[in-house]
């Protein structure tokens, strides 16, 4: 009895145990949730308890204990990560789950579903009826407009964002079967058991005056869709069927219902027209139904199904209508509820009751050519994605299958699990291309997206758990490497972006592998970690080959390995690998075939001490030590100079550290540029056996305690250097570019859209150029051998290497190999000056990538720039976006496939196109790349940045002024206009009206020799303002005569007059004194303004 009381308490008081540790479990999770969900709108700010992986990790241990699996523990902290909102168990953390479904789910992850259906949005219908359900759905995608057509008679128009944009309550008794848009009449058309419905839902005021009936109809309309017409304006063709299998074609036009109204626009009386004064054509095609019906733009054609058996479907052009001739029919069991057109597979897919998906080729109707078999309800509503080739099926039961027309497999079924059976019946759905989501009409509407859509715009790009240390890619097979903070090692397939293998732990338990590289053939990779040890593996298998044992006496933190690059061998299986530590330090790892450890043979002497004592260029000596093998670059000494000791004055405090190198050892070159923390850069030349420093900053050598000590340090350098392989290659494109552009000169050329190199622009100005020079005749490739026709130029003359430097301060810096500065820039990025973090140019060095410290990527075309003199005007920047919202550690320029590829410290490796900066996806999705095809413009939802491109710099030159002002007054042209018949002919002007179009303006004309200048007084007048007081005046001489002047005011044509009336008498003193008469008056400042502003007319 006391032992099972002793059983039944401990069984008690585990129980206990296990319930509080459920409950503490809970917290913990409430915790994280509400933490991952304020990370995800940026309202969170780290601190002592903010929960990362470890300390949850921890935490789990510490409430279940050690049989907790880290495998089933990172899942579900994934799942918290990835989706705060999704519902969680705590029977996950054990690897259990409530169903099937769930474990299948949690296996394959949602990323592998075609539609999320866990983001599925719902909207509400605006019309307020009770018990009204969605009966027809159509999208506009010119508009992106979506129209809403419920049972009991509501229309509504909603906008891009599901907004109500129109709404109308038609008031008729019957109920609405169906509706379309009217392109032409730019109105929208719905059909009940027996009206037409016309709505201009642009118009404003009362919905109701804006909405046209069309009464009676023959039979109930069941369905009713638009015939495309561009060729005919202010008119649109329908097509209706009904219930006796009729298929009617209606036409409407603009005048048929007052839309040319009369410049009153009064208001039309009656709303309802009569059914008889439309134009209307119509033929029995099936003997039941007619479900649905669509015009087929491609085909030229209509369908139309019903549930007859034998007239189940018929395909053909809207002339069959108007005669009796026989029509294509396609024959089914128990006919057909709904059908779709596949563009791309040329394909018609029906379905109905019987449960199958039919597979029909246009021109053929006796038997399908293919079938899809899975639903067990009636089918009800079919879709096409034609980006995607997926046909989605919707039976009575609401589950969906999405179909891969090209493969006829089954991607995805889901369904909709809300309300009963017969409860929401989905009666219309469509799939919008504009938005990427599938929508539903029921008593709701919900929309599905897809999950690229999420995955690309709203899912965060999840390649590693921790950050990403560094990024190699393997040229050979095409595929990436990357390595993690937390010793993970994976590598990808670039073409799908599907991972091959990971390696956990590579250099051992919590040893976190810190540097790089691939060999050039692409078989061996080495990489080197934390504690100084160095492995090569074989990157096919990820089997390990070498390794460099730590030694004894090493410390961590300075034996870190920062840098690893191979060096080429003539020997086989025989690897060199110049390493940099992190305590600056330069050696050189070498591996033998048959010794299973790697050993470093020699390392770069320290040569800043001789530097900072005054001297530029130091000598080496090569070491007599006996080799068995050659290697390429030789040990070296420093010469010994024992004149002068060697004695160091500068603050100890100062860093010198070797932060980064670089190697050339090609086409008789054979150096390493090195760079510290201080800016300086030195060279290292081996065939002259020197050493040189380039470059030394002013204050590289000052410690100001006020400045940052890192702020000249040099993050990333690269030689940049054409070889006679890639001189040849490019002289090969130019010749060809060029024998193109001969080719098709005098034709229409186009290139829009093609997928032209992004160094086609680059090609094609070096054809045009000195490349081409002497050359003429020779354009057709293919007639000659490739070395005949090529440039000399390119082979017998290489262009010396130039470096180039990425820079704490933001500039990016290029050098001669003498130490000059070639260029000084600071990419733009729309931001202030952000620190350079990596850089990377392709094999020939036509373009230059960079990677800064907040994510963007910016991109260089230095095609032309290498060849000397080095015109900055070639250094051309062609775009800039933003990549991450986190420092870059890592980028890539693939030519092959022309896009860029990034990694960072938020734990993702993206892709974009190098051309315009465009999102591919990330390593790591489930959904496969499409880096051949034009993708849609998306952004992570981590950056919020437009990429940025700058445009080359404006040709035109600025317009020269042809005229001269000020205008004179022309005398000639005075004398040639007559001005009595110019003023009898003018209307009496009103006083202080001026006359554009007077005879003294007629007068003007530009100085041919100006004699004269018009003088000027410098004014002050304060009461006249800032503006006016300012300006100038001019002094113009009254006229001496105002003999030939004209008369300004109402006495003109009293005058005129006169002088008529003088003339006529024959008296000559009546017209003198008149004429005084009239100019005592015309003087007068109110009416004649003559003197102020006329020039002298000389006698």
């Amino acid at each position: 009895m006391e032992s099972s009381e002793d059983k039944q308490s401990s069984i008690t008081n585990e129980f206990n145990n296990f319930t509080d540790a459920l409950h503490k479990f809970r917290t913990l999770v409430e915790t994280t949730t509400i933490q991952k969900k304020e990370e995800r709108l940026g309202l969170y700010v780290k601190n002592e308890d903010t929960i990362d992986y470890e300390k949850f990790y921890e935490s789990v241990l510490e409430l279940f204990g050690p049989e907790i699996k880290s495998q089933d523990v990172k899942s579900f902290y994934r799942k918290l990560s990835n989706n705060p909102d999704a519902p969680v168990d705590w029977c996950e953390i054990f690897g259990y789950f409530l169903s099937e479904e769930d474990a299948l789910a949690s296996q394959l992850d949602e990323e592998n579903l075609i539609f999320l259906v866990s983001r599925k949005q719902r909207v509400g219908l605006a019309g307020g009826r009770k018990r009204d359900v969605v009966k027809c759905l159509v999208k506009i995608p010119q508009l992106d407009f979506l129209i809403i057509a419920t049972q009991k008679g509501s229309i509504t128009v909603f906008n891009s964002q599901m907004r109500v944009q129109a709404n109308i309550n038609v008031t008729d008794t019957s109920w609405i079967t169906g509706c379309d848009f009217l392109p032409q009449l730019k109105r929208v058309v719905a059909v009940t058991e027996r009206t037409i419905i016309i709505w201009d839902y642009k118009a404003q005021g009362n919905s109701q005056d804006n909405c046209f009936v069309i009464k009676p109809m023959d039979h109930c309309l069941l369905c009713v869709c638009v015939v495309p017409m561009t060729d005919q304006l202010c008119r649109d063709d329908i097509l209706m069927g009904d219930d006796g299998g009729f298929v009617n074609r209606f036409t409407l036009n603009s005048d048929d219902f007052g839309l040319k109204q009369s410049k009153n626009k009064k208001k039309m009386q009656s709303q309802i027209l009569d059914s008889k004064n439309f134009k209307t054509v119509k033929r029995k095609l099936h003997n039941d139904w007619v479900m649905r019906i669509k015009y087929i733009q491609p085909l030229n054609c209509f369908g139309s199904c019903s549930l007859d058996s034998i007239h189940s479907f018929v395909l053909e052009s809207l002339k069959r209508l108007e005669d009796n001739m026989p029509v294509r029919e396609f024959s089914m069991p128990r006919g057909a509820n709904t059908f779709v057109y596949c563009v791309k597979a040329n394909a018609i897919v029906t379905g109905g009751d019987d449960k199958i998906l039919r597979l029909w080729h246009p021109n053929i109707s006796t038997k399908p050519v293919g079938k899809l078999v899975g639903h067990m309800f009636s089918i009800t509503e079919l879709v096409t994605n034609e980006k995607d080739q997926h046909v989605i099926s919707l039976s009575s039961a609401k589950v969906f299958r999405v179909w891969d027309i090209q493969t006829l497999s089954l991607l995805q079924v889901f369904h909709d699990s809300q309300g009963g059976p017969g409860d929401m019946q989905i009666y219309a759905m469509i799939f919008d291309y504009n938005h990427g989501m599938l929508v539903t009409g029921s008593s709701v509407i919900d929309m599905y997206p897809l999950t690229r859509m999420i995955q690309d715009t709203k899912q965060i790009p999840h390649s590693h758990d921790r950050d990403i240390n560094v990024m190699v890619y393997n040229r050979t097979f095409h595929q990436l490497l990357t390595i993690c903070s937390e010793s993970v090692i994976k590598v990808w397939e670039l073409e799908t972006g599907h991972q091959i293998y990971q390696i956990f732990d590579p250099h051992g338990s919590s040893i976190e592998v810190t540097a790089a590289a691939v060999d050039k053939s692409g078989f061996v990779l080495a990489t080197g970690a934390y504690n100084g040890t160095l492995k090569l593996w074989d990157f096919g298998s990820g089997q390990e080959m070498k390794v460099l044992v730590e030694g004894k006496d090493w410390k961590e933190d300075d034996r870190c390995l920062h840098q690893l690059t191979f060096l080429t061998t003539s020997e086989k299986n025989h690897f060199l690998i110049l390493a940099l530590e992190y305590n600056g330090r330069i050696k050189l790892v070498q591996g033998k075939e048959d010794d299973p450890l790697l050993a470093v043979i020699w390392e770069l002497p320290e040569v800043m001490p001789t530097f900072i004592r005054g001297e530029k260029v130091i000598s080496l000596t090569v070491s007599c030590k006996p080799r068995t093998l050659s290697i390429p670059i030789p040990e070296v000494e420093l010469v010994p100079n024992e004149d002068e000791p060697v004695v160091l004055n500068i603050n100890p405090g100062i860093s010198m550290e070797v932060t980064c190198f670089d190697v050339l050892i090609m086409e008789g070159y054979n150096l390493i540029a090195t760079a510290t923390v201080n800016g300086i850069i030195i060279l290292w030349n081996f065939v002259l056996c020197t050493v040189t420093e380039l470059h030394r900053p002013e204050d590289a050598l000052v410690l100001d305690p006020d400045l940052n000590p890192e702020r000249l340090k040099i993050n990333a350098m690269l030689f940049l250097f054409r070889n006679s392989d890639c001189k040849r290659k490019m002289s090969e494109e130019s010749v060809i570019s060029s024998a193109h552009s001969d080719s098709t000169r005098g034709g229409l050329h186009s290139n829009k859209g093609s997928k032209s190199s992004i160094h086609e622009a680059e090609t094609k100005g070096q054809s045009t150029g000195q490349h081409s020079g002497g050359r003429k005749g020779e354009t057709i490739a293919g007639q000659k051998n490739d070395t005949d026709i090529l440039p000399s130029v390119f082979l017998n003359e290489l262009s010396p290497p130039i470096l180039v430097t990425a820079h704490e301060d933001g500039h990016l810096r290029l050098w001669s190999m003498e130490g000059k500065l070639l260029k000084d820039m600071l990419p733009f990025t729309k931001h202030s000056a952000i620190s350079l973090t990596t850089l990377y140019t392709d094999v020939c060095a036509r373009l230059l990538l960079a990677g800064n410290m907040e994510g963007h990527v910016i991109l260089w075309n230095i095609g032309s720039f290498l060849d000397p003199p080095y015109d900055e005007k070639k250094f051309k920047q062609l775009i800039a976006w933003r990549g991450h919202a986190l420092k870059i550690v890592g980028v890539i320029y693939v030519e092959d496939k022309q896009v860029v590829l990034t990694a960072s410290v938020d734990g993702s490796v993206r892709v974009w196109h190098a051309r315009n900066g465009h999102y591919c996806g990330y390593f790591g999705q489930r959904r496969t790349f499409e880096l051949n095809q034009v993708t849609d413009f998306i952004l992570p939802c981590d950056v919020s940045e437009y990429p940025v491109e700058v445009k080359e710099e404006s040709k035109y030159t600025e317009k020269k002024q042809k005229y001269e002002y000020p205008l004179i007054f022309d005398r000639e042209k005075w004398r040639k206009m007559s001005s009595f018949s110019l003023l009898f002919r003018r209307p009496t002007p009103k006083p202080f009206d001026v006359n554009q179009e007077f005879k003294f303006f007629k007068a003007l004309s530009s100085p041919r020799i100006r004699r004269n200048v018009l003088e000027s007084t410098v004014t002050g007048n304060r009461e006249a303002g800032v503006i006016f007081g300012s300006l100038s005046i001019y002094r113009v001489p009254s006229p001496t005569s105002l003999r030939f002047l004209p008369l300004i005011g109402a006495d003109a044509q009293k005058e005129s007059s006169e002088n008529f009336q003088g003339k006529k008498k024959g008296g000559r003193v009546q017209h003198s004194q008149s004429r005084r008469r009239s100019l005592r008056k015309s003087l007068a400042p109110g009416v004649n303004l003559t003197s102020a502003f006329f020039p002298v007319i000389q006698k």
